[in-house]
């Protein structure tokens, strides 16, 4: 939590997000001991809670006042966002999350997803407190999820597979989450309806710049890092936009073609990150992500609440720290 609350520099966030913890932590203790225990396991391992962050921190950045209201939509938001890791450690067959052991390493595939599908269920519950406008915009945001999720399975593997299937799927997978936690904290907050929609906006681009530096940092990264073996999504055949601009050079991209197409072993994996390193694929996949972090700050330009100006420059912070690597 201290790392968000500097990396998002809002004043009061961390009273905040301590008001979020406290409520996530009853919405994640059933009445079965053993589902409890289950469902606890990822969010007591760390995490940064940006997506609950997000929510009440727009809040502010709006000069709204943080409410029970937001705190409990900041709390369905970081529910979903549990939820689905459950599901996408089943789907990776992931050993570790958060340099812990996954769920389904420690109790298999069907207990995994059955607390997924519970983390989901409750934050559907909290939702729908909140009013038909909040339930409905998360109901929408786990199909969206879901949508993106499976437009990446249908180009696993595939050396093929274009910029703008990748974008599109990072926009459903992750985009979509965050879009939603913006949107969560000024619908909350009950903010005008232009406030609304540019934090929505905002929100979306963030996601974006966010998702593409968390692909870079898979190829250039270390297993310390990520909390999760680096060079996952090329063993996984989740082809990302530095590996995809890396198969369109001429100079990289017949060798990692070579190597890719099918499952990898380690020492391949190894050749392919060190390819991609190589090229400019890095440096072109930082500088979409930095576009996108522009379209953030500019969605916040009006904002005049406490920490919006450090919340509009948020994204480009984030991506200023790929630029040397």
């Amino acid at each position: 939590m201290d790392n968000v609350v500097a990396l998002l520099g809002v004043p009061g966030l961390e009273k905040d997000l301590g008001a979020v913890e406290e409520r996530l932590e009853k919405a994640l203790s059933p009445d079965d001991p053993f589902l409890a225990q289950v469902a606890q396991h990822l969010a007591r391992a760390g995490g940064k809670r940006l997506r609950p962050a997000l929510s009440v921190a727009v809040a502010r950045a709006a000069g709204a006042e943080v409410t029970a209201d937001v705190v409990d939509g900041a709390v369905a938001v970081e529910l979903v966002h549990q939820g689905s890791l459950y599901h996408d450690d089943v789907m990776d067959s992931a050993d570790l999350r958060h340099g812990v052991e996954s769920a389904n390493r420690r109790w298999g595939n069907l207990v995994s997803i059955l607390t997924g599908d519970f983390l989901l269920a409750r934050a559907s519950e909290m939702a729908a407190a909140l009013g038909s406008e909040v339930a409905g915009l998360l109901a929408a945001t786990i199909a969206r999820m879901c949508e993106g999720q499976v437009r990446e399975l249908a180009d696993a593997f595939n050396p093929a597979r274009t910029e703008e299937s990748y974008l599109s799927s990072i926009g459903g997978k992750t985009a979509a989450l965050w879009s939603a936690a913006c949107r969560t904290g000024g619908l909350t907050a009950d903010l005008p309806r232009p406030q609304i929609d540019a934090l929505t906006a905002y929100g979306w681009s963030f996601g974006m710049a966010f998702q593409i530096c968390d692909d870079v940092l898979d190829v250039i990264g270390t297993d310390e890092e990520l909390g999760k073996p680096a060079g996952n999504d090329l063993m996984e055949g989740v082809y990302t936009l530095p590996v995809l601009r890396a198969l369109a050079d001429e100079q990289s991209g017949p060798e990692l073609r070579s190597l890719l197409g099918g499952p990898l072993g380690l020492p391949e994996r190894d050749k392919a990150r060190e390819i991609v390193r190589g090229s400019d694929g890095i440096t072109y996949a930082v500088g979409v992500a930095d576009g996108f972090a522009t379209e953030a700050a500019a969605a916040l330009a009006s904002f005049t609440g406490e920490g919006a100006e450090a919340l509009a420059q948020m994204p480009a912070r984030l991506v200023d720290r790929y630029r040397s690597r």
